[in-house]
């Protein structure tokens, strides 16, 4: 069967494609419209059809619009309560709720020759409980989704066996721990249903001092539920605007609320486990489970020996999620997913055809790697570009910016490169087989950057620019035989340095998606102070800056 996926409603709209069973390609909307999340002014602030994401995936496939078997859409309208009635007071969600039910005429305008009888309505948080139960592919699994919300729900909590889901509780609105994180996240200033990472690693900086009136208002109900009470949040601490600087009781409300969240994670997290009784692995999905800080304190004190998140957790998962629930209904097999890289890549000939056009300087070195790591070596940062794009958030070796993290000053001077807040971390990569002397409690190998670690007292020193101020790291491990040119890279720059690590964090400035095609990576190196392009096999190099 040829399946495509579709997310299109809420924000991170995304196409996946599905063949018999295997994930061939998934891409964010955001990297070929330049529009990160897809915002846009109120109404229309999401509802952004992935007509380039969808057209793009199959093309790769090498699959015409009237070939395929089903097209899945990840909300279903006939499922959908009224705002009001659910408490949550969204005057567009009526016009929400008319766009999803127009999908199908939608979508087979922009992709021609689609029947439109086609497509297939999901359920949003079963397509989010597909997009990593069956992407892990084990027989039994758990899994616990939890986001803002769907069509009357938060959130919900089962068991796969077999690739078939039994749901065992579904948390009603408007109670919703992901509102209340987007809630915070409006009130500190930054931008609600995109900025949430930012609560968490202020939260790093604070002290959860208001922890007794979050347990008054947010708390779990005992069968395997919770409620989130209306939070009079000025009360607290006073809103902050965008462009004031943060103060510590906006770090403590952050603290505060990332405490309580992983409290009332940890309650459901049990109900489920005793509910179920037996799965050993627990699959995470939701905007919520990009929360690597709660998914870490979940491994480490909750009751299963495997916690797995796919690298496109959020509302952009559930493209595919839709589509591997569809296969797996009509009895595809079950393939693990096994990478991120999902996304475009460009041949050698395309890539030097836009060097070519930008009138650039490059060179074509012997080995790309090694001339990465001599100048990561000499303490220069290293725009990296290379296979094919990531799926999800997360830079993992393929739309990264490189550096050195032995120099604490390095954490600044890529902050001040990105244009983006001094309280935020960068992350490092570390080859797979030198990550546990380093990186202790949480999950190795760890290769989507999905959880924190901490950083061993004696390496604290060495690495200074990828420790968090809590003394921890958000690592992504490389494993030679998925990633070799990366591995290649690291290996260089430890005989070089003595350190098997290296700074990663994404390829994009404020603002912007991350980076997916050779333009959008030159204009980056243009406006941006990078010492060097690896681009493919071709490096380019600053002017004045050293081969």
């Amino acid at each position: 069967m040829k399946i495509l996926g579709i997310n299109a409603l809420f924000h991170d709209s995304a196409a996946a494609l599905v063949v018999d069973g295997k994930i061939v390609a998934a891409a964010e909307e955001e990297r070929f419209s330049r529009r990160k999340h897809g915002h846009r002014p109120v109404p229309f602030a999401a509802w952004e059809l992935p007509e380039l994401s969808a057209r793009w995936c199959l093309e790769y496939g090498d699959v015409d619009p009237s070939d395929l078997d089903a097209v899945t859409y990840s909300f279903d309208p006939e499922l959908a309560g009224d705002a009001d009635a659910m408490g949550l007071f969204d005057p567009w969600d009526h016009l929400r709720q008319t766009y999803a039910k127009s999908a199908p005429s939608f979508l087979a305008t922009a992709l021609p020759g689609l029947d439109p009888a086609r497509v297939r309505f999901v359920p949003h948080h079963v397509a989010h409980a597909g997009s990593s139960a069956l992407a892990v592919a084990d027989d039994e699994v758990d899994v616990l989704v939890v986001d803002g919300r769907g069509e009357r729900a938060s959130h919900l909590a089962g068991r796969y066996v077999d690739g078939r889901l039994d749901v065992y509780h579904s948390q009603q609105l408007p109670h919703s721990l992901g509102l209340l994180y987007e809630d915070v996240t409006q009130h500190l200033g930054f931008l609600r249903s995109s900025d949430e990472y930012k609560v968490m690693a202020l939260a790093s900086h604070g002290e959860p001092r208001f922890l007794e009136v979050l347990r008054e208002r947010v708390y779990p109900t005992g069968d395997g539920g919770f409620h989130t009470e209306p939070i009079d949040w000025p009360t607290l601490v006073k809103p902050r605007a965008a462009e004031e600087e943060w103060t510590q009781e906006h770090a403590d409300l952050a603290a505060t609320v990332q405490y309580r969240l992983e409290e009332v994670l940890l309650d459901l997290v049990r109900w489920l486990a005793d509910r179920s009784g037996g799965a050993r692995t627990l699959c995470l999905a939701g905007g919520v489970a990009l929360n690597c800080v709660a998914n870490t304190r979940l491994l480490a004190d909750g009751p299963y020996d495997d916690v797995w998140v796919q690298p496109a957790a959020g509302d952009a998962g559930t493209a595919l999620g839709g589509a591997l629930h569809v296969a797996r209904l009509e009895g595809e097999p079950a393939h693990p997913m096994a990478g991120a890289d999902l996304g475009r890549g460009w041949t050698d000939d395309e890539i030097e055809a836009d060097l070519l056009r930008a009138r650039l300087a490059y060179t074509r070195p012997d080995d790309v790697s090694a001339e990465v790591a001599d100048c990561l070596a000499s303490n220069g940062i290293v725009a990296w570009f290379q296979g094919r794009s990531e799926y999800g958030p997360r830079a993992l070796g393929h739309r990264s910016l490189l550096a050195h993290p032995g120099f604490a000053a390095n954490l600044e001077r890529l902050n001040d490169v990105k244009g983006r807040e001094q309280f935020r971390p960068v992350a490092p990569m570390v080859l797979l087989d030198r990550a546990r002397p380093i990186f202790a409690r949480g999950p190795i190998p760890s290769p989507y950057m999905l959880f924190v670690h901490d950083v061993a007292s004696e390496w604290r020193e060495r690495i200074p620019a990828v420790v968090h101020v809590d003394g921890t790291a958000r690592v992504q491990t490389v494993d030679p035989a998925a990633e070799p040119l990366v591995a290649a890279m690291l290996e260089r720059f430890e005989r070089l340095t003595g350190l098997p690590v290296v700074i990663n964090t994404s390829l994009n400035t404020a603002g912007r998606p991350m980076v997916d095609s050779p333009r959008d990576a030159l204009e980056c190196f243009g406006s941006a102070p990078v010492d060097l392009l690896a681009i493919g096999p071709f490096v380019v190099r600053r002017r004045g800056v050293a081969g």
